[in-house]
């Protein structure tokens, strides 16, 4: 069974959004992302370009309330993780069930300076930064999963193959 996940920062319209879009690509095996914002924007033109750079779609994305979000409870999320400063995320919801909370501060591509080409770089930079994040999230927390589901059938000792 897949474990849900939800990635918050403040308007859901690009570090949230490429931090789903990334953990449903390369470990969608084992999770299931959202993503939601504080105060909703409009999503990011510059995140689209560089996740399409790389095949995975997001234009059709909506921008979501992390409250709405919290008060619909379609789901219980494993794992909210906000991906945004410590005083933007301190303004996160307590979500109700057996959650890991976890914050991963990454900069703002709505604050990056500069010329297109310059802002649409830094934001190939920002998705390579939450890419390698998603892949040691992915390492640790799909071998934990597999050695759940390994071990937790047999209540002395590991399955043997």
């Amino acid at each position: 069974m897949k474990k849900n996940v939800l990635f918050i920062c403040v308007q859901n319209s690009a570090r949230s959004q490429i931090a789903a879009a990334l953990l449903n690509e390369l470990c969608g095996d084992y999770f299931e992302a959202q993503s939601a914002g504080l105060e909703p924007g409009i999503l990011n033109p510059l995140a689209v370009e560089a996740l399409q750079e790389r095949g995975i779609d997001i234009s059709r994305n909506k921008t979501k309330s992390v409250f709405d979000v919290w008060k619909s409870a379609q789901h219980i999320f494993a794992y909210v993780i906000t991906v945004c400063s410590e005083s933007e995320a301190a303004g996160c919801p307590i979500f109700a069930g057996v959650t890991t909370r976890l914050h991963w501060s990454f900069p703002d591509p709505s604050q990056f300076t500069g010329t297109r080409a310059e802002k649409l770089a830094k934001t190939r930079e920002l998705l390579e930064e939450i890419r390698a994040k998603m892949e040691e999230f992915c390492a640790e927390y799909c071998e934990l999963e597999l050695q759940t589901l390994v071990f937790a059938p047999f209540s002395k000792g590991w399955a043997k193959s």
